[in-house]
Formats: C-alpha cells, structure tokens, sequence
C-alpha cells in the first residue's frame, strides 16, 4: 500500500523554511512538469557586516528568481548566479588579451621549449602573437600545453550561487535556502499481473526520478507532487487524451494531500546523480478485483464497409473494496498473463492520467482479431425539423472456442435522445452514450438491433 507523505507545496514550504530544523537538511520536492524545489538548510558562520556567501552545487538549471534565503538577523543585499562553469574552451577565451605560456616537447629528445605568447582570439581556433610572429595553436602531433597564471573570478568549477548579505552580528546561524530548478523529474510505472481465472491483478508501481539538472542531490529527503502544478510555460502545454479512465471516483485516498496535490516522499534519503534515472517502489497490492473485457465503439451512425477487430481491455477500479484504495498518479500500466508454463508474457499497454481513489479504469491491451463486429444503417429517417430516428443493425462474430461479452457502445445521441426498440436491452453509459452486453457464442455470432431517435 502507500506508505503516508509529508511534504509541503513550494508557497508552504518557503514560508516555513525559517522554522525548520537546524541539522543539515537537503530535500527535493519533485513535480510532474519539470520542475523541483529544492531546500537547503545548513549551519553557516558569517562576520559582522556585509559579506558574500557562496553556495556551490547548486543546479545548474536553477531559476535564479526564484532563490529565497532566509536566516535570522539576515539580510540580502544582491545575489549572483555563476553558472559560466570552467573548462579549456572557457579559459582560452578568458585570457583573450592576456599573455599565457606555451610548452612544447620535442618528441625526438623530449625537451621542453617555453614562449609568452598573446591570445588574439579564440573563436573557431586561438590565434596567438609570439613574438613577431601570429601562429595559430593546433593540434599537430607536437605535445603542446598552455600555462595560465590563474583562473578567471568569473569561471567556476561548479555552478555557484553567490549572495552578498548583510549580518546584524557575528556568529554560525541555521540558513536555509530555496530554489526553483528545472531539469527534474518523476513519473510513475505499473507492472499489473492479470490472472482471468481468479478475476484479479497483482499490481506493482515504480516511480523513475530523472536528473537533467547538471548537478547531483546527495543524501536527499526526495518528495513527489502528483498533479499539474499551473506555471507559465505550462498553460501552452499539450496534454494527449489519457483513454484509460472509464469513470472518476469518488472516494478520499490515504495519501497525505497538500491544497489539491497527493503527496509521495521516499521512504528513505537518496542520492540523485546528475545525469541518472533512479528506480523506487512505491505501490504493491495483490488480488485486486479485475476483469478482462472485449469492446467495440462507435461514435455516429452509420456502416461499417470492413469488420472491426473489437478491442481488448482489463477493467478494474481502484476503490477500498476492489483491494486498491487508492489514487493513481498518472504513468503507463504494462499488462502481463501467465502461460501455461507459468512465464509472464506481456499483453499490452495503456496511459492513465492523475486517477482519484474509486474509480473505474479500463486499461486497453491490444485488438482481439477473432472477435469482430460489423455495422450496418439500417435506416436513417427526418421524424422533424430537430429529431431523426436511425435504425442499426450490427453483426458481432466470435471464433474463439469459448464465448465471450461484447460491449458495445454506441455514441451518437444529442437532446432527448432515446432508445424505440432494441433487440437486447441497453443501459445509459452517458448523455451521449448507450450500452450493450452482447454474449456471443463459442464459434458463433450474434446480431444486435435497435432504434433511437435522438433530436439537436
């Protein structure tokens, strides 16, 4: 089951920074849409007066408006972030202008030669005046190294956030800093066993951490905010059409919930390496009531020129008597059957979105070519200005060796729509929708028929 979350949003979370614990304290709080907060809370010695501070490994994606840094008897006066971080690129074109010194080793007797030479540019290549003379420095086979006097202030090894601050006294103080940063992420993974015989799945839930950030997160408390927080950049996003959930649930999960986000902390601190996907498990049920269904759809009236392979899904909710009891945070499920060797085999896969506790998900596995529907207008009739009246017939086939339910859904309906005759009865799915169980028989075939009329 999920184990409970305790996590504050970033609105809560900055304004209680100031009453948090004064050990030293990383935690990453991770959201759906690329995007962390992180808290920093360290003991830090600072004089009298105005100062700098220097923060190394902070991430190299940070949102430097967003910085918060609060410590008592604190103040800041300006803030910087370095992020022009120091490689043999950087250093060459720091020293245009400057002298540097030039070694080559003569590679018959291995004897060093040193000139001053002047960096003229750097641009595609470093253009050099030794002397009298303009060379450019290649890479010809001659060993050849470059001697700087020293690294440039503005080059750092790490990315660095300096924050120049003004003390009322002397003294080591808890500090904590916060930050926004782009470049982390989670999302969540479902491993579902499905056994037909028992009508249950075993489900198993895996959520992958992802660090694009530039920097690593050592020994972090690491918490997950399921749900699309609202930023800028977020209102111009595309979000597909998530075909999975059949109907929203209504029932309150056990996860601790923080405005309206479920929370997901880590049971234990972790290190998150730069440039590293981290897997850890945070679901585990067994035996969670579910079904295997076959299912046509049809949006509008009309005929079918080719039979329809009808589709293949597992249903089950996630409501406290199904065995689950719980919300879903949006991720895939990846379906697997046992054969009769007992191997699992996988089956198929869907998307689902952020799923409230009780409700009903339909996870699509693939397309059953054996069973097979086929629809037909019968009529199409003008009863007024603003009704018509349409008669469908559908042939829904079976050549598999045991029978199987179809569920056949027919869309199409607008105001006051309703069913005149059918040959089996039908159940309102939604204001546009109506449902049938169909039962086919073991190599065999059914015909359904009914009548609607239906106004606009």
């Amino acid at each position: 089951m999920y184990r409970h979350a305790l996590l504050a949003t970033a609105a809560l979370t900055l304004a209680s920074a100031a009453h948090a614990q004064t050990a030293p304290r990383l935690s990453v709080t991770i959201y759906n849409n690329d995007l962390a907060l992180v808290q920093d809370v360290r003991e830090i010695p600072v004089a009298a007066g105005r100062q700098k501070l220097e923060f190394k490994d902070v991430s190299a994606a940070i949102r430097p408006e967003t910085v918060s840094l609060s410590a008592t008897g604190l103040s800041v006066v300006e803030q910087n972030f370095d992020y022009d971080l120091l490689t043999p690129d950087k250093l060459m074109e720091k020293a245009v202008g400057q002298q540097v010194k030039i070694v080559r080793t003569n590679p018959g007797d291995g004897k060093e030669t040193t000139e001053t030479a002047t960096v003229l540019a750097a641009n595609e290549g470093v253009v050099l005046k030794i002397g009298d003379r303009i060379e450019v420095l290649r890479d010809d086979g001659v060993p050849t190294r470059v001697i700087f006097d020293k690294v440039p202030e503005t080059l750092r090894a790490r990315p660095t956030l300096s924050v120049t601050v003004e003390a009322d006294k002397a003294g080591s103080r808890p500090t904590t800093l916060s930050y926004l940063t782009t470049g982390l992420s989670w999302k969540a993974d479902y491993v579902a066993m499905f056994d037909e015989t028992r009508g249950a799945l075993d489900l198993q839930g895996w959520i992958t951490l992802g660090n694009q950030s530039g920097t690593a997160f050592v020994d972090a408390e690491t918490q997950l905010v399921a749900g699309s927080v609202n930023t800028l950049a977020s209102n111009s996003e595309y979000r597909p059409p998530r075909p999975a959930l059949q109907a929203a649930g209504t029932e309150s999960g056990t996860g601790e919930r923080v405005a309206d986000y479920y929370l997901y902390p880590l049971p234990h601190r972790t290190t998150i390496a730069a440039n590293q996907n981290k897997q850890v498990g945070f679901l585990s049920a067994q035996g969670v009531a579910a079904k295997k269904v076959h299912e046509i759809r049809q949006d509008w009236f009309s005929s079918q020129a080719q039979p329809e392979s009808a589709t293949v899904a597992i249903q089950f909710s996630n409501a406290k008597l199904a065995g689950l009891g719980n919300q879903l945070p949006a991720g895939v499920m990846r379906v697997y059957v046992r054969d009769k060797a007992g191997d699992p085999k996988f089956i198929g896969e869907n998307a689902i979105d952020h799923t409230p506790a009780g409700s009903e998900l339909s996870i699509k596995t693939g397309d059953a070519f054996d069973v097979t529907s086929q629809g037909t207008l019968v009529s199409d009739e003008k009863v007024s200005k603003t009704r018509s009246r349409y008669t469908m017939k559908y042939l829904i086939r079976n050549a598999r060796p045991e029978p199987v339910t179809v569920e056949l859904r027919q869309g199409g309906l607008w105001r006051d729509g309703e069913v005149k005759a059918e040959s089996l009865k039908s159940s309102r799915i939604d204001a546009r929708t109506l449902g049938w169980s169909v039962p086919i028989p073991a190599n065999g075939e059914t015909t359904l028929t009914f009548t609607v009329e239906t106004g606009w």
